[in-house]
């Protein structure tokens, strides 16, 4: 049976709910299965405050996942296991939280200044629930209004790096990262090492986390050779999962398209039953 640990929900930038996501997880057979919003855990608290989690039907992961600081690579980290009401993490995911509204707003008024047809309202009906507003959200809701094709298009012309809209954000680092992630009873994994673009910045940064997303759909044979290696010269956990956003994944079209072998995913689970 297969097993996935890297999904999104509409919390942070998916665009299947909670329960969509438990639902569809459950009936395509998946045995462990973990939601890793960026930036927010209110998913996972959503399933267990409805008494969704923990379900007997499927083993679910709590997790998160974090961009890091990097001025040229992007840094992704996930933590596994955590402690979703934990102190220290619920400090960092407001702190990023406030960072996102303050680039947001100003992301509005630089696409106004461009006099692109869009208000802060426009992209708060397209976000719904999620509290992890980001540059996917403007750029659908740009798409909507028809001032772009596509959302590619939309990043292209005016949300990408040194786009005209594009406004920088706070990242924490990797290593505040990781601390928060311990600290809320967890394992920090690097996700997709590859989308690093920088082999050996990945190495260095293995030796600072639990484990290394080794299955990533994205990843070639000579990929998972070179991070399989890493993991076994640092002692890392291997993990692995499809990134689903639904309707926006990157990589696959629907849940159960990328999944891991599940005595992979056991591990990670196991890390996370308290005697």
């Amino acid at each position: 049976m297969p097993s996935d640990l890297h999904t999104h929900t509409i919390f942070s930038d998916g665009s299947c709910s909670p329960e969509e996501l438990v639902a569809m997880a459950k009936n395509i057979g998946l045995v462990y299965f973990a939601i890793t919003d960026h930036d927010t855990v209110d998913g996972v608290k959503y399933l267990y405050e409805n008494g969704i989690y923990p379900d007997k039907g499927i083993k679910i992961i709590p997790g998160v996942e974090f961009s890091a600081n990097n001025a040229e690579h992007d840094i992704h980290i996930v933590g596994y296991n955590i402690d979703i009401y934990n102190g220290a993490l619920s400090d960092m995911i407001n702190e990023i939280s406030e960072a996102r509204w303050t680039r947001f707003s100003e992301m509005i008024k630089n696409l106004q200044k461009n006099n692109y047809n869009i208000r802060e309202a426009d992209v708060l009906q397209v976000a719904g629930s999620s509290r992890s507003i980001g540059r996917f959200h403007i750029a659908r809701a740009l798409v909507k209004k028809g001032e772009f094709k596509t959302v590619r298009e939309a990043f292209e012309k005016m949300l990408g790096k040194d786009q005209p809209a594009y406004a920088p954000r706070y990242f924490p680092e990797v290593e505040e990262i990781v601390d928060v992630i311990h600290q809320a009873g967890g394992q920090a994994v690097l996700a997709h090492p590859k989308l690093v673009e920088n082999d050996s910045l990945v190495e260095n940064i293995c030796t600072k986390i639990d484990g290394i997303e080794v299955f990533y759909p994205n990843h070639q044979v000579k990929d998972m050779e070179l991070y399989l290696s890493f993991a076994t010269k640092y002692k890392l956990l291997v993990v692995g999962g499809s990134d689903f956003h639904g309707s926006a994944s990157r990589f696959i079209n629907s849940l159960g398209d990328f999944t891991i072998a599940d005595d992979l995913a056991k591990k990670v689970y196991e890390l996370g039953i308290k005697d």
